[in-house]
């Protein structure tokens, strides 16, 4: 049988089990956990819970506690020293070393064979599987995928064992059906210094037919950049004429949609959002005029929800699947083939329908500044910097905000360090719709901010092109799924980035 037709055979099979899990959301689920207690039954974890006996998620809730990093740590370092059969039967040789933007720390998640084949990898093919069955006219086979990885280098823990970058453990393992298209060349892709991969990347693959880019937005563009300062060329078309999807996930796309439309002017251009985290692949943007994604519930991953207004309680109210309304904030709690209990990721989601179930990512547990009683969340300022920058013309490489704190006489605020990649042509006049836009999208927000008695302005600092660059690097976290974290509660991060800036411009209000 010619591959085309195995290739179109596959996906369409594909699509009709992915409608099946849409049909029959609480089965599935259900099935997925009863085969993860099964499968760890004999595993130290396992057996001091007695997963052999558990017969329902009831059953499995009351009695397998929830679990945050440090509770497992003890486990995976045991683990990362070669013991296995701790959390999971299969042997783990290989853990994903999280970017620890937050607080600096390193997370080391175990990655099994049955994550990167039944997660990670089916995430992929379902991607191109549900593509297709939009755009069912496409060739995406005909040409080169290129994966924009991670920088870290893969370091041996003991005989077996390594660590890294997750892009880099997912290249170092990629099926023959994924190598075949891909490009550039393992060795370059799993090249540890960042600039050196970046320019081999770019001298390499501007030959090639490339069909599919993917990677974190912020890292893409410092790559496309190379890559038309090596050719000349005026977009990226004009190197890779049959360029139609890229895929993307890590950060929101919002602020740097502008400029990937800039840089692939065609309407047959497409960008596809997924949500795949070191723990595993959650999501995929389903519908090509949709800004949700699609929960996948068959994956080896059994999701549950905390409301979260009760993240930080002792003993938060934790939901089953079907429980979950639409508009509401939750916190994740997964059980994953990783080897992962009820674990309390840190990523928070709102569902936009629960049937099927689509959610959008509004931010993270730990990411959020509440230092005046205005409870402001990633997500609220990922919209706001979208629609100060749709109303003034201009576009955002990165940015990052800070509370300012209150004086004998002066108001507290927030303090923004913006790295435009165009400039708004008032800067102070950026700084009101941002607010503006604030107000209307949280109330606690506007309450605080009504009579600028508890909030001042927010004081806008632009600083010059590359300096989040600058910082990251002296971080070691160039490319990969490292990122900028856009809010914190107190000033450390925020002084620390300014001091990479050659010139500074501050705006207040």
């Amino acid at each position: 049988m010619p591959f085309n037709s195995i290739f179109s055979w596959a996906m369409k099979k594909r699509v009709h089990q992915i409608e099946l899990f849409k049909k029959y959301p609480l089965e599935v689920q259900k099935e997925v956990l009863m085969n993860l207690l099964s499968t760890a039954s004999r595993t130290e974890l396992g057996e001091n819970y007695k997963y052999d006996s558990i017969a329902s998620v009831a059953d499995f809730k009351g009695r397998v506690p929830l679990y945050k990093y440090p509770d497992l740590k003890p486990y995976i370092d045991r683990m990362l020293s070669g013991e296995q059969n701790l959390l999971w039967p299969s042997e783990v040789n290989w853990f994903a070393k999280s970017s620890g933007t937050s607080t600096g720390k390193s997370k080391h998640i175990p990655i099994t064979t049955e994550c990167l084949v039944d997660c990670h990898y089916k995430g992929g093919k379902d991607l191109l599987a549900l593509y297709y069955d939009s755009h069912p006219d496409r060739k995406l086979y005909k040409g080169k995928h290129l994966i924009i990885g991670g920088s870290s280098e893969l370091v041996r823990q003991n005989a077996t064992a390594h660590t890294g970058d997750l892009s880099s453990i997912i290249i170092e393992n990629l099926p023959m059906w994924a190598e075949l298209r891909r490009t550039p060349k393992k060795k370059i892709a799993l090249l540890a210094n960042w600039e050196e991969k970046l320019a081999q990347m770019a001298a390499t693959t501007i030959h090639d037919d490339v069909y599919i880019l993917a990677g974190v937005p912020s890292w893409t563009l410092k790559f496309l950049e190379r890559v038309l300062e090596i050719t000349g060329a005026k977009n990226i078309l004009e190197v890779w004429p049959n360029l139609e999807l890229y895929m993307h996930g890590g950060v929101n796309f919002s602020p740097y949609r502008r400029q990937f439309e800039m840089l692939m002017p065609s309407p047959e251009m497409n960008f596809v959002e997924t949500y795949n985290a070191s723990e595993g692949f959650f999501g995929i943007q389903d519908r090509p005029d949709a800004s949700d994604m699609l929960l996948m519930l068959d994956y080896g991953i059994f999701y549950e929800f905390i409301p979260n207004s009760g993240c930080s309680d002792d003993e938060p109210n934790v939901l089953d699947l079907e429980d979950v309304e639409t508009n509401v904030d939750y916190e994740m709690v997964i059980t994953t083939n990783t080897g992962l209990w009820r674990y309390r990721i840190g990523d928070v989601v709102r569902f936009t329908e629960v049937d099927p179930f689509r959610f959008v990512v509004v931010g993270r547990t730990q990411h959020f500044i509440n230092c005046f009683g205005e409870e402001l969340m990633v997500w609220n300022v990922e919209e706001a910097v979208k629609i100060a920058c749709a109303k003034l013309g201009c576009t955002v490489n990165d940015y990052t905000v800070a509370p300012v704190y209150a004086s004998l006489g002066k108001s507290g605020g927030h303090e923004w360090v913006i790295e435009f990649g165009r400039n708004p042509e008032d800067v102070r006049e950026f700084g009101r719709v941002l607010d503006a836009a604030l107000q209307e999208l949280n109330s606690d927000y506007e309450a605080k901010r009504s009579t600028a008695v508890m909030m001042d302005y927010p004081i806008i600092q632009v600083v010059n092109s590359g300096t989040f660059y600058a910082w990251l690097a002296a971080q070691d976290k160039l490319g990969g799924q490292h990122k900028v974290p856009r809010l914190q509660n107190d000033r450390k991060l925020i002084e620390e980035i300014v001091l990479f800036a050659t010139d500074n411009n501050w705006v207040i209000g």
